[in-house]
């Protein structure tokens, strides 16, 4: 892999021993044989997810998911080193890279957004690879189009009621715990919340929710 980047100074001379060491972690965790061969069925990659979440952590790579206060490695979430990471992980096996692009990716919104008590339950565990987190976007006629998401949150006296359909969930199934984004406000942009056309909650729930129901997150 060609690495001539990290001499930019964009990057810190930490940034490069990173992407070395995530270089020969990789390159010692994954057989010679290609991606087919190494999962064949799904219940395969399901199983291989969630080795390279408890692999990633052993390694101490996903710390670079959450803040130092969390058990992160970093005081503060750093988008090259995250890039560096992932750039070589992805180099060797794509699994790799989506396992830990989804523990920062599922959790990234409590990070930023959450309670004390939601980061404090689930963002050392993420960085731990003792819970699996998964990102819940995507609806059947939405897609990836935020604005026109229809799953809609409401608050009662226990908490925020979830109501519609997801579909696409990475690491849906396999997770053990959700961020939903949901609607709070209007359709379209007029459901906006803190300059986002609508609002994320975090969703704590079995390892196979049904989304069309309703239920009580946390």
């Amino acid at each position: 892999m060609n690495r001539a980047h990290l001499d930019w100074p964009f990057f810190d001379p930490a940034h490069g021993e990173l992407a070395a060491s995530v270089d020969a972690f990789a390159a010692a965790a994954v057989a010679p044989a290609g991606f087919a061969e190494r999962h064949p069925t799904s219940s395969d990659v399901d199983a291989a997810c969630r080795s390279w979440v408890r692999g990633l952590a052993d390694a101490g790579l996903l710390r670079y998911c959450v803040p130092a206060v969390f058990g992160g490695a970093l005081e503060k979430l750093d988008s090259r080193a995250i890039c560096v990471v992932r750039e070589s992980l992805a180099y060797h096996d794509g699994l790799a890279d989506f396992a830990f692009a989804m523990q920062g990716l599922g959790s990234g919104a409590i990070t930023l957004a959450g309670s004390k008590a939601q980061r404090a339950r689930w963002l050392p565990k993420v960085a731990a690879g003792e819970a699996i987190a998964a990102f819940a976007l995507s609806e059947p006629d939405a897609g990836s189009d935020v604005a026109a998401m229809t799953t809609r949150a409401t608050s009662d006296a226990r908490g925020w009621i979830l109501d519609g359909c997801k579909t696409w969930i990475s690491n849906g199934g396999i997770a053990d715990f959700y961020t939903v984004f949901a609607r709070t406000g209007g359709d379209g942009s007029a459901g906006r919340r803190s300059g986002s056309p609508g609002s994320w909650v975090s969703f704590a729930c079995g390892s196979r929710p049904r989304w069309r129901s309703r239920g009580y997150g946390s």
